[in-house]
């Protein structure tokens, strides 16, 4: 089967498709034929061994993925040959088919693109968890998104809405702001401005951000907790501009402000009944179609440099995917 195949941590340059054998079906697991793979600024990072943990050279980038099962390990009972899945693990998704542990997929609701499966679980559990479970973000609140055009601020705006709060989209761009608009948020604010703050604090009438949804880091985040509401949250998510900042600890005290993290991948071990909870309301949302992911930049198997420059670029609206004919 095709497969991008990292062997040296390096830049996306250097990373080649590759053939490598198909992987065989093991007891509790199903193979997938994958159809769509999607992208994530930590899958950048990971081909790189820039991210803050590594996987064992040689490895299968990728985590999200959906497509069919073609094979079940001989104890399974819950999935068969044909059913159309979506899933998450920890790499080997960017190939044409993968095996996982079965509770690492979940079926493809009836109307659901893989493309849009292949989108789903990472950006809208992460929103999700950090909104509902973390921020506790209450109808009617203000809600501030950083980095609102990208994959994981689309879906902090979609679920925003439907939890009834004001969302503000921030981002640095004019088709970037439109494009959040145009996904529900309720107003936009350029943050490269220099009076960008000034500017929320007219839309807010003086009130600032009861939740800050921050999946960009540097300077800006330092100056979106200034903005914050007394007793606001601001929840770091990620930090998609390349550097980590550092909040004076006076901030906190004189606003009465919570910073909130929010790492995806220690929550199903740390937090299951959260983690369960939290994917049961998004596979329902998902299939009553309350909630779909933005897709606007589809590449090929064979384009997958483009795919990850796309994003590393911050060029990209919505999700990233890759999409692969097998």
């Amino acid at each position: 089967m095709k497969a991008v195949v990292v062997e040296q941590y390096a830049s996306i340059d250097d990373i080649e498709l590759k053939q490598i054998a198909r992987p065989a079906v093991k007891p509790g697991s199903v193979r997938v034929r994958v159809q769509a793979v999607g992208i994530g600024f930590v899958d950048g990072l990971k081909v790189q061994g820039r991210y803050q943990t590594k996987d064992p050279l040689p490895f299968v980038p990728g985590t999200e993925f959906a497509g069919v099962i073609d094979a079940v390990g001989d104890d399974v009972a819950d999935y068969a040959a044909g059913m159309a899945v979506m899933g998450m693990t920890r790499s080997g998704a960017l190939a044409e088919y993968i095996v996982v542990p079965t509770e690492a997929v979940s079926r493809l609701p009836d109307g659901v693109s893989p493309e849009e499966g292949a989108s789903f679980r990472a950006n809208y559990l992460t929103s999700y968890y950090a909104l509902v479970e973390r921020a506790a973000l209450k109808q009617g609140e203000i809600l501030l998104v950083l980095g609102a055009a990208g994959g994981v601020g689309t879906a902090a705006i979609q679920i925003g809405k439907l939890l009834g709060a004001r969302v503000i989209a921030a981002a640095s761009t004019a088709q970037k702001r439109d494009f959040a608009l145009g996904l529900g948020a309720d107003a936009a604010i350029d943050y490269t401005q220099p009076d960008w703050r000034d500017t929320f604090k007219t839309m807010t009438q003086g009130h600032g951000a009861d939740v800050i949804f921050d999946p960009v880091g540097g300077p800006i985040s330092v100056d979106a907790f200034r903005s914050i509401a007394w007793n606001g949250r601001h929840i770091v998510v990620g930090f998609a501009a390349g550097s980590i900042p550092a909040l004076p600890f006076n901030l906190p005290l004189l606003k009465g402000g919570s910073l909130l993290g929010v790492d995806l991948a220690q929550v199903p071990r740390r937090e299951p009944a959260a983690f369960q909870r939290c994917m049961a309301d998004l596979n329902r949302l998902l299939g009553n179609r309350e909630l779909k992911p933005a897709i606007e930049s589809v590449f090929a198997l064979e384009d997958f440099r483009t795919a990850f420059k796309t994003l590393a670029g911050r060029e990209a609206l919505g999700k990233v995917v890759v999409k692969i004919a097998s």
